[in-house]
C-alpha cells in the first residue's frame, strides 16, 4: 500500500495544478470572446471588399492591376505560416505545421526560389525540428492583432510583387468556422486574380455583368481598393488565426482540468484505504502492548 503522507502530497499537487489550468481556461475564454467579436466585425468589411474587387475582375473591363494578373512562370514564392507564440493550445499548432510542411516540399519541387515566413515562436521551432528553416519571423502577435501590424507586413509583400521579387503568396493558417470546428487551410493571397472563381449566387453573377462608371476613373478607384482588398484579406487570416488559438487553448485547458479532477479522486480513494490501513495497523499495534502488559 502506498505511503499515506506522499498520497496526500501529491493530491495538493494537483489541485494546486487544476487551479492554474482552470485559470488558464477562464483567460482563453475571455480573451477568445473578444477575438471572435473582432473577427466577426472584420468579415462583412472582407466579404464585400471582395466582391467588388472579384465582380470588378470579371466585369471585363480594360483597366488592369498588376495584382490581379497571375503571372506567366512562378520564379519565387513565399509561404506565411500563422502559429503561436505559446503552447498549451492541444494540436493547434501541430495542425498548422501538417499543413505547411507538404506545400513547402511541392513548391520548392516545383519552383526555383522559396522562402518561409513564420509568425509565432512554435511555428519557428516546429519548422526548424522539421529541417525548414523561416526567413523572416514575426513575433509580436497575440489574441488581438493589429491591423497597422498586418498591413506593415501587408505592404512589403505588395512592394515585392510588383516589383517582381516574388510571384506567390500562400498563407498558411487555421480558419475558424465556429467554436467546435477550426480548420487548418491554405490560400493562396497572391496574385488577386483568383478572386473571379469565388462569385457564387445570381446576384453576383447579375453584378458581374453590370456596366459600372467610374469617378474620378477605374484605375484611380483599383489603384485603391485591390491593394485594401488584399489587405484585409490577410489580416482576416491573422484574425481567424487568433480566435482558433484561444479556442484550442480553452479546449485543452478544460480538458486538463477535468482531467485533473479525475485524478485527484483517484488519489483520494487510494489515500483514503491507505489512511484506513494505517490506522488499522496502529490500533493492532496498541492492542498487542495492552496484551504483552496484561501478561
Amino acid at each position: 500500500m502506498a505511503n499515506a503522507r506522499a498520497l496526500d502530497k501529491r493530491r495538493k499537487s494537483i489541485k494546486n495544478i487544476r487551479k492554474i489550468t482552470r485559470t488558464m481556461e477562464l483567460i482563453a475564454t475571455a480573451r477568445y470572446k473578444k477575438a471572435m467579436e473582432r473577427a466577426q466585425a472584420a468579415t462583412a468589411y472582407t466579404d464585400q471588399i471582395t466582391k467588388i474587387v472579384s465582380r470588378l475582375a470579371a466585369a471585363g473591363l480594360d483597366v488592369k492591376h498588376p495584382l490581379l494578373d497571375p503571372r506567366d512562370e512562378t520564379k519565387a514564392a513565399r509561404v506565411l505560416v500563422l502559429s503561436s507564440n505559446r503552447g498549451l493550445c492541444g494540436g493547434y499548432n501541430a495542425a498548422v505545421l501538417r499543413e505547411a510542411g507538404p506545400r513547402i516540399r511541392q513548391l520548392r519541387e516545383s519552383v526555383p526560389t522559396v522562402n518561409v515566413d513564420v509568425s509565432g515562436k512554435r511555428g519557428v521551432d516546429g519548422l526548424r525540428f522539421r529541417g525548414i528553416e523561416s526567413d523572416e519571423r514575426h513575433l509580436n502577435f497575440e489574441d488581438q492583432p493589429k491591423y497597422d501590424e498586418v498591413e506593415a507586413i501587408a505592404n512589403a509583400y505588395l512592394a515585392r510583387y510588383i516589383t517582381g521579387e516574388i510571384d506567390r503568396l500562400d498563407v498558411v493558417y487555421t480558419k475558424f468556422v465556429s467554436t467546435s470546428k477550426q480548420i487548418p487551410v491554405i490560400e493562396t493571397l497572391l496574385p488577386l486574380g483568383s478572386l473571379e472563381g469565388e462569385q457564387t449566387g445570381e446576384e453576383d453573377a447579375g453584378s458581374a455583368n453590370a456596366d459600372y462608371e467610374f469617378l474620378p476613373s477605374a484605375e484611380s478607384i483599383l489603384e485603391e481598393v485591390v491593394p485594401t482588398s488584399f489587405k484585409v484579406r490577410l489580416f482576416k487570416c491573422f484574425l481567424d488565426a487568433a480566435v482558433s488559438e484561444q479556442v484550442a487553448r480553452m479546449i485543452a485547458m478544460k480538458g486538463a482540468t477535468e482531467n485533473a479532477g479525475e485524478m485527484i479522486k483517484e488519489l483520494s480513494m487510494t489515500y483514503n484505504r491507505a489512511r484506513q490501513s494505517q490506522i488499522t495497523g496502529e490500533i493492532m499495534e496498541i492492542i498487542g502492548g495492552v496484551e504483552a502488559l496484561e501478561n
